[in-house]
């Protein structure tokens, strides 16, 4: 498969959490990270902060319903470029990464690997 995005993340959007999933390829070599936040303002500021702070250039994120709009809006203000995907799409996206910690919200960080 073809590398598109060097540095991106997948986002899972529920209700009072966030879990991304950031990838980043330096020298052919592959690194993940997933996180969760909140979804409070202050923890979507942080999670613009992290995104960019890691040099992050996409994100790709699965929303259902109107949960995906707070984090639209704080996101899309940068230098990101954000798309959101409906639940069918995504789950047709490739997954190519295993969950690295099954303590992790196992959905979640499965959902956001594919994304990717």
């Amino acid at each position: 498969m073809e590398l598109l995005h060097r540095r991106c993340c997948g986002l899972d959007v529920h209700k009072e959490t966030v879990v991304a999933c950031l990838r980043l390829v330096s020298d052919g070599k592959v690194t993940t990270e997933v996180r969760t936040f909140k979804t409070t303002t202050a923890d979507l500021l942080h999670l613009s902060e992290w995104l960019a702070a890691n040099g992050c250039t996409h994100v790709a994120m699965e929303a259902t319903g109107v949960y995906w709009k707070p984090v639209w809006h704080i996101l899309d203000d940068g230098e990101l470029r954000v798309a959101r995907l409906a639940e069918r799409v995504a789950h047709r996206a490739p997954s190519t990464l295993i969950a690295p910690n099954p303590r992790a919200r196992a959905a979640g960080a499965k959902d956001t690997r594919r994304r990717q």
